[in-house]
């Protein structure tokens, strides 16, 4: 894409989630991060005060909404407010993560649907865009009456396994409900599929598996959206291990990394563990098998085809 200066008339701003990911896109459109300040007081509000002109710019907000996800949550909220009551032109909102998108329907009675009530908040605060990367349930793209771009990791992913010129690949979906996901990421490595048969309560530490698909002395590379406690790819490794997977590669998009999920994966027969940036991993949980790869470019490519009316869809390709 052409060079184009973007200095006059859009802002980048970051807020607390994942400042390093906002500078990343900034710089390479070009931009330095939009001054603001964050004060939390001592009952717990929080005081957002931006320290620039936004009247007449193109506002784009860089959130990710994990762990603390409702000061995350808030603090989008409350910078959305600001930027509506401020005449900017437009307020778009970039959400690596989007959190609770796991609640996505009811699945008993009086189960509220997060994901909806959290949609609604952000257009009503004054989001007049939203661009969001690897949904966990892609229905909640339909939970909002403003356009959403949806852009894969995948593309991100699959570079970096093909550069590492790997034999008899084969890609492992961790459970049914992920197969489609996996097929695409076959597709893009031209590598065939299996699939992890998982019986009984995700959140036991040993679950019944059986692998469907022929994985013996392959290569494989378990795929999944999100890790979150680390037992269900530590548990699916283990099974492929069993099973005769010569090399156990894993990959995903959010590094949620609950609880003790680096232990599990340290403690695991994965060789490799690739993720991506979309949520910022603290020191203390990272490990030696981590590779992180930056979504940073991809998002700053979706921000300057929004921003100059060109179409989002080739970054499917990416």
């Amino acid at each position: 894409m052409a060079t184009h200066d973007f200095s006059k008339e859009m802002k980048v701003f970051s807020l607390s989630s994942n400042k390093s990911l906002a500078k990343g896109i900034a710089e390479l459109l070009g931009l330095e991060l939009g001054k603001l300040s964050i004060k939390t007081f001592s009952d717990g509000e929080i005081q957002i005060n931006v320290e620039e002109s936004v009247r007449g710019f193109d506002i784009y907000i860089v959130q990710s909404t994990n762990d603390p996800s409702d000061q995350h949550i808030m603090e989008l909220l409350i910078l959305l407010d600001a930027f509506r009551r401020a005449s900017a032109k437009t307020i778009n909102v970039v959400i690596p993560y989007y959190g609770y998108a796991r609640q996505d329907r009811k699945t008993k009675s009086r189960e509220p649907i997060t994901a909806k009530l959290i949609a609604d908040m952000i257009e009503k605060a004054g989001a007049d865009r939203v661009i969001v990367m690897d949904l966990h349930a892609s229905q909640v793209q339909g939970f909002f009456h403003i356009p959403v771009d949806h852009i894969s990791g995948l593309p991100i992913i699959a570079p970096y396994f093909i550069e590492k010129n790997l034999e008899d690949v084969v890609v492992v979906a961790p459970d049914h409900g992920s197969v489609k996901r996996a097929r695409q990421f076959a597709d893009m490595l031209h590598a065939p599929i299996a699939i992890l048969d998982r019986r009984g309560p995700r959140e036991v530490d040993h679950p019944l598996l059986s692998v469907v698909g022929d994985i013996k002395d392959k290569t494989v590379i378990l795929l999944d959206d999100i890790i979150d406690t680390g037992r269900r790819v530590s548990t699916g490794a283990k099974a492929l291990h069993e099973h005769g997977a010569k090399e156990i590669y894993a990959a995903c998009t959010h590094p949620v990394l609950s609880g003790i999920a680096t232990q599990y994966i340290d403690e695991s027969p994965i060789k490799e563990m690739v993720l991506t940036d979309t949520i910022f991993i603290q020191p203390e949980y990272r490990s030696d098998k981590m590779t992180i790869l930056s979504t940073a470019p991809i998002f700053a490519d979706a921000i300057k085809r929004v921003h100059l009316e060109k179409p989002v869809s080739s970054l499917f390709n990416y």
